[in-house]
């Protein structure tokens, strides 16, 4: 994710669920959650070629292990030194947490004449009512599409790196700590993809698709660009797709939700200040249906970084800094230019199992391992720590496009210290601080009508 640092303050990527006393929350939760149940019988708004679509969200959790305000500068993204401190003497124990988000989308289609048909949408998303990622928008984009030639999209849209993952995949088994991490951008700002119809293969039914995004234009000298290619193919029970994406030039991030921009968000000042840098990843997903009752799914994901120098933009004691990535604080590189940041790669995994128990009730199990990275980075930024998600949870479709569901985690990591690099902060996913203790668990419920 994009930041922007005033130091010693930061943007941090958003948490699984924001610490609360729960007693200051309870009424607007309640008040959100009869409202979802009172609009089961919603359905999408359409008005001539306008639609309205979109889903609200409440969740409520309570883990072991958090700690609220426990960084001493609690602002600071997790790659600037000043962000390793922890409060002293701060007590950590059971936190309670919770979050509301609301994401409509605006559609608009019309259909053309030789089986053309051209839409365009517009949607955001609000977490606790406000944008879930700071100016940022989750798409606005125009689509043409043909049944023969394929589909062309340009605009703001999401990536494939980010958006398979989560869903049909991580979020059906609760495993968002995969979807959301590792060296993928989520959120295209200036793309076009071109999608083929579907193509039969082996057997099966194959889609192929390309995208490229410019991201900001702004920059002359460190042109962002990312490229990303997608591969879905199907037979029977079996899908099988494959995500890969290279950028350069984007915000450095561990982030899979991340926007693609630029450097920092000051072309005209800061494009001549610095070098450049690169991120990418590659993707295998797959799942497979066994009869009527189970499904199992898994990912693996291969990322690679190429790290980001320290570098401060202006001067004084509110000095603004560039985005760095696994940096070598206080050390030098060949040349001697200060705090060099260096290149990792790291390995991350997931399985899952669904079960249909009825047509209503549907139980799972997910499990995530973010790897330990190699680097040639002689300061310990995270790449010896390593992580292990696990998640037991059942969901109820109580119809009218409302679904309830809750359930037990927990996390393992390798070692008490800084999370693993694969994660945008030390908290992230699970509100478990890595740098306070190596273990935690909690409990999650969540209410989610889509309409």
């Amino acid at each position: 994710m994009q930041q922007h640092i005033i130091r010693p303050r930061g943007t941090p990527p958003a948490r699984a669920g924001r610490p609360q006393r729960l007693a200051r929350r309870a009424l607007p939760l309640a008040l959100c959650a009869l409202g979802l149940g009172a609009a089961t019988a919603a359905q999408a708004f359409e008005y001539g070629p306008f639609s309205l679509t979109g889903f609200a969200k409440v969740s409520v959790g309570r883990v072991s292990n958090g700690c609220e305000g426990c960084q001493r500068d609690p602002l600071a993204g997790r790659h600037f030194i000043w962000a390793d401190d922890i409060v002293y003497g701060r007590k950590y124990g059971g936190l309670n947490t919770d979050s509301v988000q609301f994401q409509p989308t605006l559609g608009v289609k019309f259909d053309l004449p030789q089986g053309f048909t051209l839409s365009g949408a517009y949607s955001q998303r609000l977490r606790d009512g406000k944008p879930d990622l700071p100016g940022v928008v989750y798409e606005r984009s125009a689509t043409l599409k043909h049944e023969y030639y394929g589909t062309l999209q340009i605009g703001n849209f999401l990536s494939r790196g980010w958006n398979r993952a989560d869903f049909p995949y991580a979020s059906d088994v609760g495993q968002t700590a995969f979807s959301d991490s590792g060296a993928a951008y989520g959120i295209l700002t200036k793309a076009v993809r071109y999608t083929s119809r579907e193509l039969f293969v082996a057997d099966g039914n194959l889609v192929l698709e390309a995208t490229y995004d410019q991201g900001d234009t702004n920059f002359k000298r460190n042109k962002p660009q990312l490229f990303e290619v997608w591969a879905l193919w199907a037979r029977g029970p079996l899908v099988v797709e494959a995500v890969a994406q290279a950028a350069e030039n984007g915000p450095p991030a561990a982030f899979a939700k991340a926007p693609f921009t630029g450097l920092t968000p000051f072309p005209e000042r800061d494009d001549v200040q610095l070098n450049g840098s690169s991120q990418g990843m590659f993707m295998m997903l797959a799942k497979y249906q066994i009869g009527t009752a189970y499904e199992v799914s898994g990912g693996l994901r291969f990322n690679r970084w190429s790290g980001s120098y320290a570098v401060p933009l202006t001067t004084g004691s509110e000095a603004q800094w560039n985005s760095p990535f696994n940096v070598d604080w206080g050390g030098f590189d060949a040349n001697g230019v200060p705090n060099p940041g260096y290149s990792a790669r790291s390995v991350d995994l997931m399985l899952g199992l669904r079960k249909y128990i009825n047509p209503k009730w549907v139980g799972y199990t997910g499990l995530t391992y973010l790897g330990k990275a190699s680097t040639k980075n002689p300061s310990e930024r995270g790449q010896n720590n390593s992580a292990l998600f696990v998640s037991l949870g059942a969901r109820y479709n109580v119809g009218g496009g409302l679904s309830v569901s809750g359930s037990v985690n927990a996390v393992a990591y390798g070692r008490k210290g800084l999370a693993p690099l694969s994660m945008p902060a030390n908290d992230a996913f699970s509100n478990v601080d890595s740098r306070i203790a190596n273990r935690g668990n909690w409990v999650a419920f969540e209410a989610n009508y889509q309409f």
